[in-house]
């Protein structure tokens, strides 16, 4: 049944939903503590059910938040069995990105060596379904509310759109054609069949469209009223983001130009300073998630990619590092290797490692950096590479151009649309290693993955397989759909 096996002790949709939101209500008083708070909770309802949760503007806020302050907490927890908190390090280890020291940890080294099996796979299935329940539970009950404040009101139908969006845009990038789940009744959801990717693209274009009229234009504070220097909650510009990215993928070029210009036009948004892209509140920030934790490290990848003197070690704490393959490729001048990149010199070897957040695990209780979900280098990377499928060829220019000076280089002398689109992906693969999955996306989408990726296998002691692409969905959620069919390549 989904994510809905979790709740099966429930009675009826309300009673599943207030079990959820109380777990959530939890979350964000324990997880905020020691920094400033996403959201100000009252003390719960004695008798808590939807009706009065969407009564209420603090506790109806507090449902969204629990969702971002949920993958911020993943994200802490970079090292588990998959969660939507550690994209980066699960997609950097199935590419070419990340190379596995220690494996002896099986979970890992099935995604290095690309053996992932149904029965150990990552859980962005069940992760993603959850927070799809609750924001169309929060869709329903928002929309049949009558007291909440109209503005707060609308604010929260455009997140829940956006979460929405963001959450099928992983699935269907994941696992190809996914069920298309639009509402809160566990009977018909149960059992629901695969909807055409193209489908879920559809719905996805259509929640961000709505999503967009619906959100700020400022990012907001904790009362959803007041403007706020803090970019961790979605705004009308992460709409227009995502839904730019969506476009490229789709190969609908004209409007993936359109909105990504949107934002670069915005004054809310610049290239900062390489040194400062990852800080909290950078002006590079489209959205941010919030750290939840400032008692050891402020984000996932500052707690694993960053390397204490010994090096990478076959015990939990440092797995990994990075792939030479990243080290290679970048030009000797670029400003990204220097500054985002550094390295370990132990007795044996060089080792390099991911260096964009710099606070690691002795960060003496400082807050400065938060995950940095969407930001203005794709954005741009995004019209380039639009512009060039369109023969705009000044105009890409232009833009792999700002990316380039940022990064200490000279312009590019890609001069032809071939050449151009060439350039762009190495861009994208020097600008945004380790972020979110875009580099595993990209050899997807350009249909590079098969070539680099029969090497990789290789060298990571795998057997490359084209139906790997995408993952498996896990046995659990197979067991409890009898409409729901494996992945191919995939038998258990």
């Amino acid at each position: 049944m989904f994510c809905y096996q979790k709740f099966n002790g429930f009675r009826n949709i309300n009673t599943r939903f207030m079990g959820l939101l109380l777990i959530y209500f939890a979350s964000i008083i324990i997880m905020c503590s020691g920094c400033e708070k996403l959201i100000e909770v009252n003390a719960p309802y004695t008798s808590i059910n939807a009706e009065n949760v969407y009564n209420d503007d603090a506790t109806a806020t507090s449902v969204l938040t629990g969702i971002y302050a949920k993958i911020s907490n993943q994200n802490w927890n970079f090292n588990s069995n998959g969660n939507l908190g550690n994209i980066p390090l699960i997609t950097g280890l199935t590419g070419d990105e990340i190379v596995l020291f220690n494996k002896n940890n099986i979970f890992l080294l099935s995604c290095y060596n690309n053996s992932i099996l149904s029965n150990n796979a990552p859980t962005y299935w069940s992760e993603c379904y959850n927070n799809i329940f609750v924001v169309n539970s929060a869709i329903e009950g928002l929309n049949s509310s009558k007291s909440l404040n109209p503005k707060i009101k609308n604010q929260l139908l455009g997140e829940a759109k956006f979460i929405r969006a963001y959450a099928y845009f992983y699935l269907v990038n994941f696992y190809g054609d996914v069920p298309l789940i639009l509402s809160t009744d566990p009977l018909k959801n149960a059992v629901l069949k695969r909807t055409l990717s193209a489908d879920i693209y559809d719905q996805i274009e259509s929640d961000l469209e709505e999503a967009k009229n619906l959100l700020s234009e400022q990012f907001v504070g904790v009362d959803l009223l007041s403007s706020s220097n803090e970019r961790i909650r979605p705004t009308k510009w992460a709409a227009c983001a995502l839904l730019a990215r969506v476009y490229l993928y789709r190969k609908k070029y004209n409007q993936a130009e359109t909105e990504a210009s949107k934002i670069i036009e915005q004054s809310l948004f610049e290239l900062v300073d390489i040194n400062d892209v990852f800080l909290k509140n950078s002006k590079e920030a489209i959205w941010q998630l919030q750290s939840v934790h400032n008692i050891q490290a402020n984000t996932g990848e500052g707690q694993y990619f960053i390397l204490p003197d010994t090096g990478p070690s076959t015990v939990i704490d440092y797995p990994i590092y990075l792939s030479e393959n990243i080290v290679r490729s970048f030009d000797a001048e670029d400003l990204r290797m220097n500054l985002w990149v550094d390295s370990i010199v132990t007795t044996d070897k060089v080792y390099y490692y991911p260096h964009k957040y710099k606070i690691g695990r002795s960060n003496n209780g400082l807050m400065n950096e938060y995950p940095m979900m969407i930001r203005l280098g794709e954005i741009l990377l995004i019209r380039a590479e639009a512009r060039a499928q369109l023969n705009n060829i000044a105009g890409s220019q232009s833009d792999i151009n700002e990316i380039r000076f940022r990064a200490g280089l000279s312009n590019t002398n890609a001069s032809n649309k071939v050449d151009l689109l060439n350039s762009i992906i190495h861009e994208r693969q020097m600008e945004l290693f380790t972020e979110n999955g875009h580099r595993w996306f990209d050899l997807i989408r350009s249909n590079k993955i098969d070539s680099i990726m029969t090497i990789e296998a290789t060298k990571k002691g795998g057997v490359w397989n084209h139906n790997y692409i995408n993952l498996p969905i896990p046995n659990s959620d197979l067991l409890a759909n009898p409409n729901l069919t494996q992945n191919p390549g995939y038998t258990n």
